[in-house]
């Protein structure tokens, strides 16, 4: 039997290495798309996936409905989040919704099969937080918080208010306060000044 792994994910070349690792192991396969388009496409279809290895910021992804609606078309397939950015509060809702835990890109990709072996054996991975990280991503975010670092991001991507609010299963009222210390730790006139901000000096 193959194990059939598929990877959707926008960062093409990332993709690659890591298709292309899972496929130089005996018995396993890989699929990669790079759209939530591509992803709902390959599922509905006639394929009979085991993980499915989620990125949060490629096209067509809505947040946590989103990853709601791929946890219900996988069938047996274990989802698992695959991405750069970690938000606690956001990865403890996709794990209560289902999910199998999260891989963050920054892994070694040698660890990364001794991690999808252990979410097939029905494991849920959760990485411990790196102290000293935090710490340093503190100081390279200009004083944001996780949760506006993760409103910051949404909005970036065109969100509304009231979209990052059900994100987060949030009020808007929530989000506008969290928008409102944003600009004032960014120096920002608003939202959009906000997102240029961010962008030039890498915070997201």
């Amino acid at each position: 039997m193959t194990t059939k792994i598929l990877l959707a994910d926008d960062h093409n070349l990332l993709a690659e290495a890591i298709c292309n690792m899972i496929d130089a192991r005996d018995g396993y396969a890989a699929t990669a798309t790079d759209s939530f388009y591509g992803l709902q496409a390959l599922i509905e279809g006639d394929h009979d996936f085991d993980m499915i290895l989620l990125d949060l910021k490629m096209p067509g992804m809505a947040g946590l409905p989103s990853v709601k609606s791929v946890l219900a078309k996988a069938d047996k397939a274990k989802v698992v989040l695959f991405t750069g950015f970690v938000d606690t509060h956001f990865v403890q809702q996709a794990v209560q919704a289902g999910c199998r835990g999260l891989i963050p890109k920054t892994m070694p990709l040698k660890s990364l099969n001794s991690v999808i072996d252990l979410i097939l054996s029905g494991q849920v991975f959760l990485p411990l937080p790196d102290a000293t990280s935090d710490q340093s991503r503190a100081g390279s975010n200009h004083g944001l918080t996780d949760k506006e670092l993760f409103v910051l991001r949404l909005a970036a991507d065109g969100l509304t208010n009231k979209e990052v609010a059900r994100d987060m299963d949030v009020s808007e009222v929530t989000v506008k306060m969290h928008m409102r210390a944003i600009c004032r730790k960014l120096g920002a006139r608003n939202r959009a000044h906000a997102a240029v901000i961010s962008r030039e000096k890498s915070i997201i």
